[in-house]
């Protein structure tokens, strides 16, 4: 029996909405509602335009207004955010840097490295002059020999 039920239920609603369909067909066909429903909604656009004018008239916003301010301010906050974040990510870095006493002092000691290797690249440069002039160059001690070096004679 519940079986039939369903199968009344379904019938029913079939031919209910298909009553409502022609219904709605013949209202939409028919000239006289087509007219009323424009005028409805052309009424409701005169309306809201003459709302609007009198809304700012008196120098207040429109609902139109009103959702484009909300609309930048949503997308200000959301920028303002980004930055915050930004912000955040900067601080952090320069917490793991240390503090500014600490940067000086690795900076004294990377000056202080390079004085060093400064005076130990001039020693090395000296160096060679100095050893230059302390060993006696080839020549001196062939001139004072037996001469093989000298003018040939023929």
């Amino acid at each position: 029996m519940n079986e039939d039920n369903k199968g009344i239920r379904g019938r029913a609603a079939r031919q209910g909405e298909e009553a409502l369909g022609k219904v709605t067909q013949g209202l939409l066909e028919n000239p006289v509602v087509t007219r009323a429903l424009s005028a409805t909604f052309e009424a409701k656009e005169r309306a809201t335009r003459a709302q609007e004018f009198a809304m700012s008239a008196l120098n207040l916003p429109s609902a139109g207004d009103l959702e484009r301010l909300t609309r930048r301010l949503r997308s200000v906050s959301q920028r303002l955010e980004t930055i915050e974040d930004g912000l955040d990510r900067l601080e952090q870095r320069i917490e793991q840097l240390g503090s500014a006493s600490a940067i000086e002092k690795r900076l004294a000691a990377i000056e202080e490295l390079l004085a060093r290797v400064e005076a130990s690249v001039g020693e090395q440069a000296a160096m060679p002059a100095a050893v230059a002039a302390e060993t006696p160059s080839p020549r001196r001690t062939q001139q004072g020999g037996s001469g093989s070096t000298g003018s040939v004679q023929g």
